[in-house]
């Protein structure tokens, strides 16, 4: 199993930045994919950034520009720096790992516990 660990998220003011903070432990494969997804209450959860198997990332297009992912491969880490904050970004955030298992056949889907992200003044 895979155990994902948040942490970074807070009450901060519009305008205003955050660092989000996963850290993944566990059965890993060496060829995985992660990522933050968010969902907002009354909305269904949304991609926010994902790397890509060819090293780029993708990021959600309400808050592209506003978003840098970085990832340390020998910790196991990721981070979301989150600039320039709405309400509208108010939200739980999950951090997400992805990986296929080759044989016998299986797609694994991990998420983290979330960690709320509130802007308002």
């Amino acid at each position: 199993q895979v155990q994902l660990v948040e942490f970074g998220g807070g009450l901060v003011q519009p305008g205003g930045s955050l660092t989000l903070f996963c850290a993944a432990s566990g059965n890993i494969f060496e060829r995985h994919l992660m990522g933050w997804f968010r969902q907002a209450p009354g909305k269904q959860r949304e991609l926010v950034a994902q790397f890509t198997r060819t090293g780029d990332t993708t990021y959600a297009d309400s808050m592209k520009g506003r978003l840098t992912m970085s990832r340390d491969n020998a910790k196991n880490t990721i981070s979301l720096q989150m600039n320039d904050l709405k309400p509208e970004d108010t939200a739980v955030y999950y951090c997400n790992l992805k990986q296929r298992r080759s044989y016998p056949p299986r797609d694994f889907d991990y998420w983290g516990q979330g960690t709320q992200v509130t802007v308002s003044s």
